[in-house]
């Protein structure tokens, strides 16, 4: 998979990606990330990019030039399955949506800044628009981040154990079960007998009921 992020903080994106799960899966090959600074992309006098909106208003407004040569330039190179817009108004980031998009061979990423971006980008070059929320950050550098490692940790390989993801919160609609390790009793704490039972099929039917019982006390409407 490749992952092609359109920003103007490029510098703020990269940390994520040279740490834990997302650097490994990068240097065993599995995914390309790529950062495309689009002060790179302007002719304007010191690298400009915004501009003040239309009509008055406040606030500055990343313009339409740049970022249509950029994903001009990456789309001459080879064809993207989505071109993703960070913004908080887009539809709101899901473990079902993330499912989806793990599954895709290319895809532009543009982090939205300042007031967003001029509106004919998000009319003639965005396929999805994608929101980690119901607030608004600085940028969407942050959103984007959080949309790859969403993604990456489901490519297969990723995970050294594959099935771990597939029992996560959301993956059926329910919220995971609770979880314990070592040691079984910590100052009188002590772990379910049913999980050092060794009777799998019991376990299994434990953590179905926890998951059933957990999702009805904290997010019913998942049930629904």
């Amino acid at each position: 998979m490749r992952i092609d992020i359109i920003t103007v903080l490029p510098e703020l994106l990269r940390s994520p990606f040279e740490a834990s799960i997302l650097k490994r899966a990068i240097e065993k090959g599995l995914v390309e990330v790529h950062f495309h600074n689009l002060r790179d992309y302007t002719d304007h006098s010191y690298n400009q990019v915004d501009d003040y909106q239309f009509g008055g208003g406040a606030g500055m407004v990343l313009m339409i030039e740049p970022i249509d040569r950029c994903i001009s330039a990456l789309k001459s190179g080879r064809e993207y399955d989505e071109v993703i817009y960070m913004t908080p108004d887009g539809k709101t980031l899901n473990q079902k949506m993330a499912n989806g998009l793990s599954l895709l061979k290319n895809v532009i990423v543009l982090c939205g800044h300042y007031k967003g971006v001029d509106q004919r980008v998000r009319d003639t070059m965005i396929t999805k628009e994608i929101s980690i929320g119901d607030y608004v950050l600085s940028g969407g550098e942050l959103g984007a981040a959080v949309l790859c490692d969403a993604i990456i940790r489901l490519i297969p390989g990723v995970l050294n154990n594959e099935t771990s993801a597939l029992t996560d919160t959301f993956q059926d609609n329910l919220l995971a079960p609770p979880v314990y390790t070592r040691p079984s009793d910590y100052k009188g704490m002590k772990v379910p007998e049913v999980l050092l039972s060794g009777n799998f099929p019991k376990i299994e039917r434990w953590r179905e009921e926890e998951a059933l019982k957990r999702t009805e006390n904290l997010r019913p409407d998942l049930l629904e």
